[in-house]
């Protein structure tokens, strides 16, 4: 079936208005009962349309996966190194989104910029996800510089070796 086929593509500015509804759902599931009550409000803000159609003006790259017509999850790098929003729908979890949706980001950072390692600030609920997806934390959770209480994670990858002849 169609609607059952993930497709992923870069965001275009059209697209901030269903990325903010996406991402806010999201985070006031997962995210906001872990923070203080005016951080969470705050970063709940920051996901609105304008904030980022912003982020794309800047070039921020979002990759968007979609099932059918349905906006399932969201990926946002800056720099092509540091994964600044990651998120993927209630309802679409645990189906392996988020590890396509992350191969592709971080393909498309390799193949821009050569990146070789990849930072994040994770919230608590994230942590376990990244941990599956290869990263690792540099320390404990702590208040980002937005106030948000993260762990910092990164993750390195390898330098493939040329086939021999």
């Amino acid at each position: 079936m169609p609607h059952d086929i993930l497709r992923i593509r870069l965001a275009q500015l059209d697209d901030a208005r269903v990325i903010g509804a996406l991402s806010r759902r999201v985070v006031r599931r997962w995210v906001v009962p872990d923070q203080p009550r005016k951080i969470g409000r705050a970063l709940l803000l920051r996901l609105g349309a304008r904030a980022l159609r912003q982020k794309i003006i800047e070039g921020q790259r979002f990759h968007l996966a979609y099932l059918g017509n349905v906006l399932v999850g969201v990926a946002a790098m800056r720099d092509d190194s540091h994964l600044i929003h990651f998120y993927v729908g209630t309802r679409y979890q645990g189906r392996g989104i988020a590890r396509r949706l992350w191969q592709r980001a971080m393909r498309d950072a390799i193949r821009r910029a050569g990146t070789r390692r990849f930072t994040l600030n994770a919230t608590r609920c994230a942590v376990p996800v990244y941990l599956r997806l290869g990263f690792r934390a540099d320390g404990a959770e702590r208040p980002s510089p937005l106030g948000v209480l993260t762990t910092p994670m990164s993750l390195r990858v390898p330098m493939r070796r040329a086939k021999r002849a």
